[in-house]
This record gives structure tokens, sequence and C-alpha cells, in this order.
């Protein structure tokens, strides 16, 4: 099973492209996961935010392979512990589907893009910048996978 992150967004500062590698690097032998960057749609005076997100959905839409297992980062969605997560991790290999995991730009997903979503994850009602939650994402797989291996990672 591989996985993708989509993550709608520019650049991310240095400090979270670091911790991100980190983590992924951690993760490769349990979950290979890669990070696609899809650019936001354009925003500003005089635009129009609703174009902006059905652009940015249709590049996610793009980004998604087919077949996979999509979970769509979103604040309404279910919230889970560590521990829920690696119950869920353990559930989404036995269905040897790849895994795409989707964070939405600065207004959340399109409605499209929820539509097709086959799950819906929350973590957590914060409001939190969207290139930090690409952190925590990773983070937490990481410590999901960890979890499944018993290895040491988790202190609960």
């Amino acid at each position: 099973m591989k996985a993708k992150l989509i993550a709608t967004g520019e650049r991310a500062p240095a400090w979270v492209a670091q911790g991100f590698a980190d983590y992924q690097k951690r993760l490769s032998h349990w979950l290979p996961l890669e990070l696609v960057e899809v650019e936001p749609g354009l925003r500003g005076k005089g635009r129009d935010p609703k174009r902006a997100i059905e652009e940015e959905g249709k590049r996610v839409q793009a980004a998604i392979a087919k077949g996979a297992y999509v979970v769509a980062l979103d604040v309404p969605g279910k919230q889970l512990s560590s521990e829920q997560l690696a119950v869920r991790m353990e559930h989404w290999r036995g269905q040897g589907r790849d895994m795409v995991f989707l964070i939405g730009g600065p207004e959340g997903h399109a409605p499209d893009v929820v539509a097709l979503a086959d799950e819906k994850w929350s973590i957590g009602p914060l409001t939190l910048p969207h290139m930090m939650v690409r952190l925590i994402v990773v983070e937490q797989l990481y410590r999901a996978c960890a979890m499944l291996a018993n290895h040491p990672y988790h202190r609960a």
C-alpha cells in the first residue's frame, strides 16, 4: 500500500518542509507517502472565492489515482484518537488499496471533492494553518503505523 497527501497550497516554510520530510522518511518502510502540492485558486480583490475553490477541486481530483481510497481532512469529519487512527490504518491496509489524504485550501474542499471522499477525518475543531496540518497528518500516520508495529514511539 502506498499513500499520497494531496495538499492545496503553496510551498511550505522550511520548518514545515523539514519536519514533514523527517516523518515521511520514518514512515517510508511502513507506508510510503508522497506529498503532492496543488496550486491554490486565485483569490483577492475582485475575484470570486467560489471559483477559486472549484479550480482547486479540479486540480485535486486530477491528482487522485483511480481506485484509491480517499480520506478528506475536514473539520466536520470524524475525530479519531491516535489509537483509533491505528485501527483505521489496519482497516485501510486490509483493503489493499492505495490511500489518498486531502488537505483543502483556505475555504476547505470543493463540494465535488468532499463528495468523492470515502471518509472524512477531522484532526479537531481548531482552525489550524494548512501547512501545519500537513505536519500533524504525517506525524499521526507515523504514530499509527508505529503502534501497529509495536514500535515504542507511541507512549500514552
